[in-house]
């Protein structure tokens, strides 16, 4: 049965990188299948779409690939679909075009490390409400520096009062951090590189355009991309 409250059935997990920033842990094993309190980061990502009715997961495979794809295949769901680069790695945009054909249109998109905790609705029905497709390419969600723990950047975008998203200047703090979770039209992957490629670049054109826009996140993301981050965020999870 569809669920009206989801903008969609089908999501993308980003699954292929080499996860540098979480070596030694990534030596031997890809970032995905780092465990953090019990399980697997995938699965947490996986489980969260399996909770709230999200029926299918595109998820792109790289880096020690046979390990991952093994993995992921053994759930029994969300239903799998692998998104096979092992002979390049893509990058993030050149990941979604090489996906595109097993994505519906609009489809959720969130990266594979992601571990985060709900505030009243939950995050994909957060997108969901807010999504116009006459109006936006894309739909990114966006949480404050109070609610983004283990994180200590200087933040990512700016948001106006109708949700339109800009890019923080140079050498300036900016409010709200991107937690690796969005909801993307195909009309963002429009006219797209060839290879590899950042998403930044068609971010960057649906900004021009205005058509960039942001959600912010009432409940609590753990940026989890160290293994010194994995203690404390184990300890938050513990807490609830």
């Amino acid at each position: 049965m569809i669920d009206r409250e989801l903008a969609s059935d089908t999501a993308m997990v980003m699954a292929a990188g080499y996860g540098k920033r979480m070596r030694p842990l990534t030596a031997s094993q890809p970032k995905p299948l780092v465990r953090v309190a019990g399980k697997a980061l995938i699965d947490h990502a996986l489980d969260r779409l399996d909770e709230n009715g999200i029926a299918n997961a595109v998820v792109n495979v790289h880096y020690l690939a046979d390990a991952l794809e093994a993995h992921v295949l053994d759930r029994r769901s969300p239903r799998i679909t692998v998104s096979d680069e092992r002979e390049e790695l893509l990058e993030t945009g050149g990941g979604m075009v090489k996906a595109q054909p097993n994505l519906p249109d609009p489809f959720f998109c969130l990266n594979a490390d992601n571990i985060w905790l709900d505030g009243p609705r939950d995050a994909f029905r957060d997108l969901s409400a807010r999504w116009n497709p006459d109006e936006m390419d894309a739909l990114l969600l966006v949480v404050g520096h109070a609610g983004a723990a283990n994180f200590s950047g200087q933040g990512d975008f700016h948001m106006d009062s109708v949700g339109n998203l800009s890019r923080r200047e140079p050498g300036r703090i900016a409010p709200f951090i991107y937690t690796g979770i969005q909801l993307v039209a195909h009309r963002l992957l429009r006219d797209a590189p060839d290879g590899k490629f950042s998403t930044n670049i068609l971010w960057n054109r649906a900004i021009e355009e205005g058509r960039l826009y942001g959600v912010a996140f009432t409940g609590t993301w753990f940026e989890v991309g160290t293994p010194q981050a994995i203690a404390p965020t184990e300890d938050a999870l513990k807490r609830g």
